[in-house]
């Protein structure tokens, strides 16, 4: 069940009521007496405690400080993180709503707290016997503050769902949701938010010859989709429409090069890139921003069986480009590779990718953010990194020099899908390239997508990274100075 957060005039007597405050003398007399006001200006100049909670038996106050120190959008993701750790102190009292108020700092700061609070709060527990035990309690979140508009409250919202159900997609194992119901799941999204959607079967991708997408299918006994999800508004700000293409595999076994180890245990999450640009063209419709969107979804799973692709194999991709396969772990560009080509048809303004694409990208920056590289994109590049900023879903930006393509040619084809072990991540992107004709922008989500271990709001499992990154970059997507 998702938080549910609302706008409130004022705070009513006897509610639960968080205090965000950036120093003691700004609380004067919401709620507390003169001499709780003093303990907590001792406490924090003292002993640098920057938390307090005064049970009242009917109900708590909390007062929680802001970080000095910090400005901007670090401040905004100290807010977030705070709301994480007030969710969790919440749900151990067993409070099921509460009150959020700022007092001597920003509407930005409150709405953070409140983002942090809701998106920490969010659990993946429908396999548990017994869910009623294992489900938070808090249900409700109130904003008082003239500052925070309706309009924010509802942006919160939509998000924070667009969020979950990206989640919970991630989440999802892949013995409850093959390529077919990935495409079922993205379907009623779209109804439920006015997207047009189509599922291509496999006859009609045999037809388009994805080569790619089937290629990658043959190991599987469950049949590939490709989702196109459209949301086109009356009078949109672009002329030419933004493309939004995710890797939809469900599982990724790594074919006849088998991952060994633990490798295998995450990969339910590898259709990650998938789940994300379904989820943002979801939040961009529920939201009627005034962007021409489309967003294609090619799905399978990666496994083995008698006639799965293998190493050596070539194969013929929808534009016509023949690929080596070195690697059938290199799975991933190989279904995007046919869907970027797709997208050629549309005339795009820009395309970007997202995939749990390389090893290589989670290595070289972690958890901390995704790695990004693109081709005729720079003012986009730019303004997606101002975004990243802003939502603390930070953008790497990596070079895309024309060296690292000659590392993807074949002797035999006219490429290959792997490359040496060196720059993986960036030799994955130069492979993507070559079904492009447009601005383009790849994103690698490897070491984002999936937390091994709780990270903040951030949370356990799937993370929904990206989605409010994207959000936010299409919003502004209008005021760009670029094509499209």
């Amino acid at each position: 069940m998702l938080t549910k957060i609302e706008k409130a005039a004022q705070v009513p007597e006897n509610t639960n009521l968080v205090l965000l405050a950036s120093k003691p003398e700004n609380i004067k007399t919401y709620f507390l007496t003169v001499n709780e006001i003093a303990y907590i200006k001792h406490q924090k100049e003292k002993n640098k405690i920057n938390s307090f909670a005064f049970n009242r038996l009917s109900h708590w106050i909390f007062v929680w400080f802001i970080k000095e120190d910090k400005t901007g959008h670090f401040l905004c993701e100290e807010c977030r993180k705070a709301g994480d750790a007030l969710q969790k102190e919440l749900n151990n009292l067993k409070i099921e709503s509460v009150i959020l108020q700022q007092v001597g700092v920003s509407p930005k700061n409150i709405l953070s707290l409140a983002e942090g609070l809701i998106l920490g709060n969010y659990q993946f527990i429908k396999y548990f016997k017994n869910t009623t035990e294992k489900a938070n309690t808090l249900k409700k979140v109130s904003i008082v503050d003239e500052g925070v508009t309706s309009h924010d409250i509802d942006k919160l919202n939509i998000l924070y769902d667009a969020v979950c159900r990206c989640r919970d997609m991630v989440n999802e194992p892949v013995v409850q949701l093959n390529a077919k119901s990935l495409a079922g799941t993205f379907e009623k999204m779209g109804k439920e938010a006015g997207i047009k959607v189509e599922v291509f079967t496999k006859k009609k991708i045999e037809s388009l010859k994805m080569g790619g997408l089937l290629a990658v299918n043959k190991g599987s006994i469950d049949p590939p989709t490709f989702t196109i999800m459209e949301w086109k508004p009356a009078n949109p700000v672009n002329k030419k429409p933004l493309v939004l293409v995710g890797k939809g595999i469900v599982y990724d076994t790594g074919g006849l090069n088998i991952k060994t180890g633990n490798y295998m245990e995450e990969m339910k999450s590898d259709m990650g890139g998938a789940a994300l640009m379904g989820s943002v063209i979801y939040a961009v419709a529920k939201a009627k921003l005034p962007v021409h969107i489309i967003a294609l979804m090619p799905a399978t799973d990666n496994r083995l069986n008698g006639n799965a692709y293998a190493a050596g194999d070539v194969i013929k991709m929808h534009n016509g480009l023949t690929v080596e396969v070195i690697n059938t772990d290199a799975e991933g560009r190989m279904i995007l590779a046919d869907a970027l080509s797709y997208a050629q048809k549309y005339k795009p303004g820009l395309v970007i990718d997202a995939a749990t694409l390389t090893g290589s990208a989670q290595r070289a920056i972690g958890k901390y953010g995704l790695v990004a590289m693109h081709s005729k994109a720079d003012g986009a590049m730019k303004q997606l990194k101002v975004s990243g900023d802003k939502t603390y879903e930070r953008v790497a930006e990596f070079p895309f020099w024309d060296e690292y393509a000659e590392l993807m040619k074949s002797d035999i084809a006219d490429l290959k899908n792997a490359g040496p072990p060196e720059a993986g991540m960036i030799t994955a992107g130069k492979f993507l390239e070559k079904f492009t004709d447009y601005p383009f922008i790849h994103l690698d989500i490897a070491g984002v997508a999936f937390a091994e271990k709780r990270d903040s709001y951030r949370n356990l499992g799937g993370t929904g990274f990206g989605v409010r990154l994207l959000f936010d970059f299409i919003e502004g997507y209008g005021k760009l100075q670029f094509p499209g």
